[in-house]
């Protein structure tokens, strides 16, 4: 059985494009037809001016990507499937495994930050990035991973809305970048060193952008939260998951403050983020004999991981190991593909790629 390769076609065979169209020219048809010379010269002019397209459309393609991903482009780089294969593994069917800064190349995320049912998903999940998995990630992964994060402060900016947890996301890049720059001695990251640090001056400013934001009162000739009734605000209240935005409420006015320090309030919330047996570890009873939720909340929230709520969470189809957007579609084979589909938390989707 022959060997077909990349160049399959025999020694000293060219095809070249004349007027009449392609045609297949040898050295032995040069040779054996003399008579035809200045047809040959025609021939070989348009080889040559085929080679010569061929090298500068290579030339032009090869500038766009260098371009396309060079250091200072603004756009993330997305391929057109919004889904990737979590295969571990080498099979029969594929070669190699995926690894964490593919599938946050493969996955939109970009468009993600877009939308406010993933918005907080999005950025817990580039919190857990910025913690531990900085050094997996490729060099067009954390190119990425900066553009991602520098149009998720643009949008807080913006919309003037989650100050409060794009500041801690900065704060916790900037500590591990401080721990992989400078505390080792040397960069662990993929990179000139120089851009890291380049993306620490960014970082800074991003938290000085933040810090000094003014929040402008929207204004409203409608019914506001003050103009409910209590019983109205208390349930409004209880909708809220994080005791710290409670705190913040309070602070508006006056009678929004006495309720925030409702201690049924504060019980619902502490018995909604962590189990019995924790709450029992950590009781706090004040003089008069009763329990300090409110304290116990933030004591809890110290001692363990709060319980995480997303509106729209990325999806792992146990059936074909394919990781996606729940509103796009996947090539799944199975015949019930809700029941293949589990909801995949941040932590969870950095478990996929731990080897």
């Amino acid at each position: 059985m022959p060997f077909l390769g990349q160049d399959w076609r025999s020694p000293g065979q060219s095809w070249v494009k004349t007027e009449e169209g392609w045609k297949n020219f040898s050295s032995d048809d040069k040779n054996s037809n003399d008579s035809d010379v200045s047809y040959c010269k025609t021939e070989d002019e348009c080889f040559q001016e085929n080679l010569l397209l061929a090298i500068t459309y290579d030339m032009a393609a090869k500038k766009r990507r260098k371009d396309f991903m060079n250091n200072n482009a603004k756009i993330p780089y997305f391929h057109k499937e919004k889904w990737i294969y979590v295969h571990k593994g080498s099979t029969k069917e594929r070669h190699g495994y995926c690894t964490l800064g593919e599938a946050f190349n493969r996955l939109d995320f970009c468009s993600a930050i877009k939308d406010n049912r993933r918005f907080n998903y999005v950025v817990r999940l580039l919190e857990l990035i910025a913690k531990s998995q900085l050094p997996s990630l490729s060099g067009v992964a954390q190119k990425n991973y900066m553009n991602i994060l520098e149009r998720v402060v643009q949008k807080v900016l913006d919309d003037q809305q989650n100050v409060r947890p794009i500041k801690e996301l900065l704060q916790t890049l900037y500590v591990s970048l401080c721990g992989l720059v400078q505390d080792m001695g040397k960069s662990v990251l993929v990179g000139n060193i120089n851009c890291w640090v380049h993306r620490m001056e960014n970082t800074l400013q991003w938290q000085q952008q933040l810090d000094n934001i003014q929040i402008n009162r929207p204004v409203s000739k409608g019914m506001t939260l003050t103009d409910l009734p209590a019983s109205l605000q208390l349930n409004i209240m209880e909708r809220l998951s994080d005791g710290r935005d409670l705190v913040s409420l309070g602070q508006v006015t006056p009678d929004l403050g006495q309720l925030t320090e409702d201690r049924l309030l504060w019980k619902r919330l502490c018995q909604y983020h962590f189990t019995d047996r924790q709450i029992r570890k950590r009781l706090m009873v004040s003089d008069k004999g009763q329990l300090e939720w409110k304290k116990m909340y933030f004591k809890l929230c110290r001692c363990y991981p709060v319980r995480e709520q997303y509106s729209e969470t990325l999806h792992f189809c146990t059936h074909c190991h394919i990781l996606f957007w729940k509103d796009t579609n996947h090539p799944c084979t199975a015949n019930n593909t809700e029941s293949c589909c589990k909801p995949v938390s941040p932590q969870g989707f950095i478990n996929l790629f731990k080897f």
